[in-house]
């Protein structure tokens, strides 16, 4: 997750917290996502036991670190590429690549929490990342 973070501490220090680029002013979506952000940050270190059921099937820690190493090469990848753009493309491939890593971690290790989270995060996130793209 520290992977994904660096082009994003990058960019709030080129943007300076300017609120003119927010776009949307829904409360409660913005609140929903941040629930949802931090809970996955929550979960992704944290475990509860009887929510948390691990692997579950075979080779699942080598899918599992396969496939989010993918979806991470694919961010920094995308944030590269789009740096200096703006656009759908930009805001939703910078938005629907990591609410699949959350989604795909807590399926991965059966994390209801997790999933739960990833959902709300998903949902809320991709929905701001649009609106904010125009």
């Amino acid at each position: 997750m520290a992977v994904i973070m660096i082009p994003n501490i990058l960019y709030a220090v080129k943007r300076k917290n300017n609120d003119a680029y927010i776009v949307i002013k829904n409360k409660a979506v913005i609140i929903a996502e941040q629930i949802g952000r931090y809970g996955c940050f929550f979960f992704m270190i944290f475990n509860i036991p009887y929510m948390y059921f691990n692997f579950w099937f075979n080779h699942s820690l080598a899918v599992y670190l396969s496939v989010n190493g993918t979806l991470c090469l694919l961010y920094l990848i995308f944030w590269i590429i789009l740096w200096n753009k703006t656009g759908k493309l930009k805001a939703l491939s910078l938005s629907i690549i990591p609410s699949c890593i959350f989604l795909f971690s807590g399926i991965a290790l059966l994390n209801i929490p997790l999933i739960v989270f990833a959902i709300i995060f998903a949902v809320n996130h991709i929905f701001i990342s649009y609106k904010n793209s125009f």
